[in-house]
């Protein structure tokens, strides 16, 4: 069985931060990369960062690089994003995902397991 949580999600100004946090219960978190999505609803859902097994390698959507940093504490079974100078347009829910092994990927399709979401609003 695998259950991940999201939290950190608000509402936040432009300009401003947020701190998500993903805690999994899994057998062994070192097994799988995590990834972060988002979704706007009547949009497609959207990869945003990915991150490794050990995190030796992570990757961005273009639009949020130099601005969200994507960490894991493979001790504690959690992933981060900390995301920085926020625009409306990051607005939307945020999910994270596992898949097992030690490749990123952009597509929603190639994650098996979902957390259930945590909202992030930044009005125009």
């Amino acid at each position: 069985e695998v259950r991940l949580v999201e939290s950190g999600g608000g509402l936040v100004q432009a300009g401003g931060s947020l701190r998500l946090s993903c805690a999994a219960s899994v057998f062994v978190f070192s097994d799988y990369s995590i990834g972060w999505f988002r979704q706007v609803p009547g949009l497609e859902r959207e990869g945003v960062s990915c991150i490794t097994p050990i995190g030796r390698s992570s990757y961005y959507l273009h639009y949020v690089e130099g601005r969200f940093t994507v960490s894991r504490d493979n001790a504690k079974n959690t992933v981060d994003l900390q995301m920085n100078r926020l625009k409306p347009a990051d607005t939307g829910v945020y999910y994270c995902t596992l898949t097992r092994g030690h490749h990123c990927y952009s597509k929603s399709n190639d994650y098996e397991y979902w957390g259930q979401g945590t909202q992030v609003h930044v009005p125009s």
